[in-house]
């Protein structure tokens, strides 16, 4: 029988090894800046894979709100069932773990514990080469762009634009806020209240998190569009293909869509319906670094941009390895290392407005879970 042959429908060998065990653990992070009064906190669950040499990898996977304990009983149980004596390889783990839990769902807290097992095994395949996780996934580039980005559609006026000061100061190239008020008006005093602190030659996008239909989204853009909008992001239900289609049809403001699809197929469908002028893959909420990259391919196949969502940590790692230009999406105080969540040194840090590698093994996050309270061991 040849390497890489099936048995019982498990591969008989593994050059990285084979998978001993899987644990992990559900943390609670307080927010310094909450992202509304329904989010003062996110989750981490982080876990680790144990070969049988002995050698570990790290993983993680993140939500900000709901299914942290789900998450974490699925890795502990039928994860670490389903990995268990299966070769250490990151793509041949995820396609046999889909086919083992898809019958649970095709996302939410599926991929999200997909996500965790998946980075563990980058992690450990990385440092086994003696580098970091952009160079084993093939680096592009040293630095990308960051935009500054918040959670504020309940700030006050004043909150808001000393929030636009502040990215200004730090000389981001590009700003994004959210809108979804109930009042349009509310909303446009607000972008307009922006664009005057930020300038013309910064690059505003709005972000209104899914809390528009067909008819309002129209009316909200013929409203917004004079600002100078690079996108919108999430206008409308994830999920309704043509009504994107319509609505980018209709107004002509470039849709940035994907943190809410969890498939490769579900790209794909934006991707042939032209449903959208870029893509946001969520590396947690995909399952993973595995998927991710197979969305960046597809990708690029119709040339449209790839800019990860949020977790700048790991996702600007991954957006150095991006067939085409990105930049790296910067929410203020809420990436691991600003919330407290990550030893140093970090795997990457943010200078002015560019993000860069720092060169640590593996993906190089080290999670400093000592202060944090545990949600479920």
């Amino acid at each position: 029988m040849t390497a890489g042959t099936l048995t019982g429908g498990r591969p008989a060998t593994a050059a990285l090894g084979t998978v001993a065990d899987v644990t992990a653990v559900a943390y609670r992070v307080p927010l310094p800046r909450p992202w509304g009064p329904d989010v003062p906190a996110h989750h981490i669950v982080v876990a680790e894979i144990t070969l049988e040499d002995g050698r570990t990898g790290t993983g993680f996977t993140w939500t900000p709100k709901v299914g942290a304990g789900a998450v974490h009983a699925l890795l502990t149980q039928d994860c670490r069932e389903a990995v268990t004596g299966l070769p250490a390889h990151p793509e041949t783990v995820w396609d046999a773990l889909w086919l083992h839990l898809h019958e649970a769902g095709a996302g939410g807290v599926t991929t999200l514990a997909m996500a965790a097992v998946d980075t563990a095994l980058w992690d450990l395949r990385a440092r086994a080469a003696g580098h970091g996780l952009a160079d084993e996934l093939g680096r592009r580039r040293s630095s990308v762009p960051v935009y500054g980005s918040g959670v504020n559609l309940h700030y006050s006026l004043a909150e808001l634009t000393a929030q636009a000061r502040r990215w200004a100061g730090r000389g981001y190239p590009a700003v994004k806020v959210k809108v979804g008020s109930d009042d349009l008006a509310r909303d446009v005093e607000r972008i307009a209240a922006v664009r005057e602190v930020i300038g013309p030659d910064t690059k505003l996008m709005i972000d209104a998190n899914q809390r528009w239909d067909l008819f309002r989204a129209r009316e909200a853009l013929t409203a917004l569009a004079p600002f100078g909008l690079l996108w919108v992001e999430e206008p409308l239900p994830a999920d309704d293909l043509s009504a994107h289609v319509r609505l980018r049809r209709d107004t002509g403001v470039p849709l940035a869509v994907g943190e809410n699809i969890r498939t490769v197929r579900g790209f794909r469908d934006l991707l042939t319906s032209q449903a959208c002028d870029v893509l946001q893959p969520n590396v947690a909420r995909v399952g993973g670094i595995t998927p991710l990259r197979r969305i960046a391919e597809l990708a690029r196949t119709f040339d449209v941009p790839v800019y990860p969502h949020l977790l700048p940590d790991l996702s600007g790692q991954l957006a150095c390895t991006l067939p085409l230009p990105t930049m790296v999406e910067d929410v203020e105080d809420a990436s691991f290392a600003e919330l407290g969540v990550l030893h140093e040194p970090f795997p990457v840090v943010i200078d002015g407005c560019e993000l860069r590698l720092t060169g640590r093994p593996g993906h190089g996050l080290r999670f400093a879970t000592e202060h944090l309270r545990e949600v479920a061991r």
